[in-house]
């Protein structure tokens, strides 16, 4: 089971969030890295991973850092899609990086799962024992989310403290995942929705600033 919430603002913000995250000393920092996520759905039509009454993401994801670098196979599905702050089921492997082309190769020749989806994005980590803030560098803007991590506190209560400490509205959050976001701001800034969400391709833009 995995609790977060997440706010979205402007690519502009990033100094202003990275300066404030690194204000909290129970926080460490544990580094900056590139990401490329891979959205896979399955080829009949009553598993349809998109389909409301099941909700979920099977992702391959590469994360790329200075030092470590892995690739993680995923199942995340939402188990509260009316709350603010989300419970999700999620499920994950990790395989080494240097296998992920034949992981590619068993999933769409083999299984037959169809691509459906791809972004990249930069992730900054702050954590401790308790929580996760992460900041997501997407091409259309900045996510800011938190995760619990406790596993002898409620994670809800987790949560709501931080929010408190960053000094957070929890009524301005984001109820729904990066695509239904990015999907969103293309159709009010009139943008062509892409299914491969890349940096220097033509995106909307996230206009709400941090501060």
């Amino acid at each position: 089971m995995e609790t977060e919430i997440r706010y979205y603002y402007s690519i502009d913000s990033k100094s202003d969030l990275i300066n404030y995250l690194q204000e909290f000393t129970e926080l460490k920092y544990q580094g900056r890295f590139y990401e490329c996520t891979d959205q896979y759905n399955h080829p009949m039509k009553k598993y349809n991973f998109y389909n409301k009454d099941i909700d979920g993401r099977f992702r391959v994801r590469r994360t790329i850092g200075d030092i470590t670098s892995k690739c993680m196979i995923t199942w995340k599905r939402r188990l509260n899609n009316d709350e603010i702050i989300h419970n999700e089921e999620e499920v994950e492997v990790t395989i080494n990086l240097e296998e992920y082309d034949n992981l590619c190769f068993l999933l769409t020749n083999v299984l037959h799962l169809e691509l459906v989806e791809s972004y990249e994005r930069y992730r900054s980590i702050f954590s401790n024992d308790d929580v996760e803030i992460v900041l997501d560098e997407y091409p259309f803007g900045l996510c800011l989310e938190i995760e619990n991590k406790s596993t002898s506190k409620d994670a809800e209560t987790v949560i709501k403290e931080w929010l408190d400490k960053l000094n957070l509205d929890i009524t301005k959050a984001y109820k729904l995942s990066w695509d239904d976001k990015y999907e969103e701001l293309c159709k009010n800034q009139g943008k062509e929705i892409h299914k491969i969400v890349k940096f220097n391709d033509d995106m909307p833009q996230v206009l709400e600033s941090f501060k």
